[in-house]
């Protein structure tokens, strides 16, 4: 694994194996949102590590590797999440 690949970001894409989109569409929310804080004016802040967003039109989870790290478990958690509904990755590890 070269330097530039080691830092990029693991992607879960809503697309599975199959090339179906991935439902319900607010996965990506529900699944950062299980890693964010909601402060006190009850705003979902997002996790640095674990962020929602739309990648080519497709809803997307954005992993920052540094998770790994962070917290081992919520990383394989991420993975297995990805694996078991067959989502598309990349960059994973």
């Amino acid at each position: 694994m070269d330097d530039a690949s080691a830092n990029a970001p693991f992607i879960i894409r809503g697309i599975t194996a199959k090339g179906a989109r991935f439902r319900p569409s607010d996965w990506a929310d529900r699944l950062a949102g299980a890693f964010a804080v909601i402060d006190p004016n009850n705003r979902t802040n997002y996790s640095p590590y674990v962020q929602p967003t739309t990648l080519d039109s497709i809803r997307c989870v954005v992993v920052d590797k540094k998770l790994k790290t962070a917290d081992p478990n919520a990383y394989r958690f991420l993975l297995t999440f990805a694996s078991c509904n067959e989502l598309l990755t990349e960059n994973a590890d």
